[in-house]
């Protein structure tokens, strides 16, 4: 991570360009450098500095600016003045940042148990291979959330309507994409028809909030107060950020349907149905089969 980030410590950078020059700083091999994740899709150097600009991005130390470039930031200019030895994650958890984001990796997904305080030693391989995975994805989910909330408004619209399809709402595309056309008619963002006809409906609320923007009771309320101008039996609020307390206790104690869908879970859908992200790579795991012995 430190050469990573005295990388970036001459202005904005291309990630491709510090894997290169680290690569030569490093004095690895030809061989060293061809050497490929199980994917084929990245070298295992390339990936290293990736993850190390994403840790230090999560620490407050680089900021990335546009596609494939990052750049230091204040706070790592300071960490650099003060000429450290080795940045790991036992540094960077001295930001609050970052703890909160090693926090969520570990708490994502509800079945996960916590990651943080777990060692291999203590997992079999196939817990250990599980826990891997829940990390790479819950670390996916929050690049996600942070992708979208930097994004423009309309893409928010846009990324609802592709998950919604992805799920199974709005018939075609183009009914999805004018059904969300109307961006705030009237207390609402969009109307999603789940029939041809479209007999059955439900409207939909959009916020896209910064973390720590709770949406709270009010915006529930006026989001019912619109369903009922609509004459809609059900509705849908999605956030980037989350909802307090008293605002799902009124969704659930209100006379229509209204489904809350935070930052987190929605992640979790965009992640369930590839809306934002892809496959990388599939891995088999097989186990004896007694049949065969039989």
């Amino acid at each position: 991570m430190l050469p990573v980030l005295k990388a970036a410590n001459s202005g904005e950078v291309r990630i491709g360009d510090v894997v290169r020059a680290l690569a030569e700083a490093l004095a690895l091999s030809d061989e060293d450098r061809a050497i490929l994740l199980p994917s084929g899709r990245q070298t295992l150097f390339a990936n290293r500095v990736h993850w190390a600009k994403t840790y230090l991005a999560k620490a407050g130390l680089v900021e990335n600016t546009r596609r494939g470039h990052f750049r230091i930031t204040p706070r790592g200019s300071e960490v650099l003045a003060a000429n450290p030895d080795r940045i790991d994650n036992r540094f960077l958890s001295r930001f609050e940042e970052f703890r909160l984001f090693t926090d969520r990796s570990a708490a994502s997904f509800e079945e996960a148990p916590s990651l943080a305080a777990e060692s291999s030693a203590d997992q079999t391989p196939d817990e250990v291979m599980r826990t891997a995975h829940r990390r790479i994805e819950a670390a996916l989910a929050q690049e996600l959330l942070d992708r979208v909330r930097a994004a423009p408004p309309e893409f928010f619209e846009r990324l609802i309507v592709n998950l919604l399809l992805a799920m199974g709402y709005g018939g075609s595309a183009a009914e999805a994409g004018r059904a969300l056309g109307g961006s705030g008619d009237d207390g609402v963002d969009g109307v999603i028809d789940q029939d041809a006809l479209g007999l059955d409906r439900f409207y939909i609320q959009a916020k896209r909030y910064a973390a720590g923007n709770t949406v709270g009771s009010g915006a529930i309320r006026d989001f019912f107060g619109s369903l009922g101008r609509h004459k809609a039996a059900k509705g849908l609020f999605v956030t980037t950020s989350a909802f307090t307390a008293s605002a799902r206790e009124t969704a659930d104690y209100l006379s229509k349907r209204i489904v809350l869908i935070d930052g987190e879970h929605l992640t979790r859908l965009m992640i369930r149905y590839n809306i934002g992200c892809r496959i990388e790579e599939t891995l088999h795991v097989k186990r004896l089969d007694e049949d065969f012995f039989e």
